[in-house]
């Protein structure tokens, strides 16, 4: 779809735009990079958050435990893959705000800045932190890195989506 020439104005919040979305690209593609090439470290880390292994041990949440190493390296599997398609998606994003196609890159953005949100919000904030008690853990608690990574991504994601004068003059 091609644009007008005033939505590929650039601007001050377009350059924002471009530079908070590939920042958060960034981090997403060495965090799957350190991942991938340093696969024991945070595989560790899953195991024991998922094993609950470090928590209080109280017997009404036990049950949620996954002692199977099978499903608890399938979890860190998916994470890595999850985490490596959202890094491509705002790679992608930051390109396509780099161009000058702001509705594409929010769009592109916004998929790639959800698929953050949802990893760190859903996956480790509210399932490993809630459910599986991380917050349980002297070892094994990730929820402070978590949040700020929610909430780095969720004020990227707001950026993203702040109307620009340009685009408000072709409507």
């Amino acid at each position: 779809m091609a644009t007008s020439p005033t939505s590929r104005r650039g601007g001050a919040l377009s350059l924002a735009a471009t530079l908070l979305t590939a920042s958060v690209a960034l981090y997403m593609a060495l965090v799957a990079f350190g991942n991938i090439t340093d696969f024991g470290t945070n595989q560790q880390f899953v195991r024991h958050v998922l094993a609950m292994d470090t928590t209080f041990k109280d017997e009404d949440l036990m049950w949620r435990a996954i002692t199977s190493t099978g499903l608890q390296d399938t979890a860190y599997v998916l994470i890595i893959v999850w985490e490596t398609v959202a890094a491509l998606v705002l790679i992608y994003g930051s390109w396509l705000w780099a161009r000058r196609d702001q509705q594409q890159a929010r769009r592109m953005s916004t998929y790639g800045l959800l698929m953050v949100l949802l990893l760190f919000g859903a996956g480790f904030i509210a399932i490993g932190g809630e459910w599986f008690s991380m917050w349980q853990s002297k070892s094994w608690n990730g929820l402070d890195a978590a949040t700020r990574v929610f909430l780095f991504s969720g004020l990227v994601l707001i950026v993203n989506h702040l109307p620009s004068k340009q685009a408000d003059s072709t409507t």
